[in-house]
């Protein structure tokens, strides 16, 4: 079993930037991709992120290509997901979630709790 973590979220100002975490415990290794999911209120969860283990591969929702950047520090068992230029519309909460086996697509066997993130206009 993997444990995630997520954390970071918060309140921000439209055009503000944000990073949120996700560590990985348990029985952790760092032959997973890594992916970040959103839900907004009344809407499906869509996926925001993904990255291989070693880290040598980014896929994004099309739309959030040059505000989000995915990351991890395998040494960390942590991905990051840096938000830049904050708009009211990415209010979300943002989960976390690592496949054993696949990057694209991106399923998740394991998920976290998720962290609620806020965009003010």
């Amino acid at each position: 079993q993997v444990q995630l973590v997520e954390s970071g979220g918060g309140l921000v100002e439209a055009g503000g930037s944000l990073r949120i975490s996700c560590t990985a415990s348990g029985r952790t290794s760092s032959d997973y991709a890594m992916a970040w999911f959103r839900q907004a209120p009344g809407k499906e969860r869509e996926l925001v992120a993904a990255i291989t283990w070693r880290g040598e591969r980014t896929r994004y929702e099309y739309s959030l290509k040059g505000r989000f950047t995915i990351s991890r520090d395998n040494a960390k068992n942590t991905v990051y997901l840096q938000m830049n230029s904050l708009k009211p519309e990415d209010t979300a909460i943002y989960y976390c979630a690592a496949d054993r086996t696949q990057y694209d697509p991106f399923y998740g066997d394991y998920w976290g709790q998720g962290t609620q993130v806020t965009v003010s206009s």
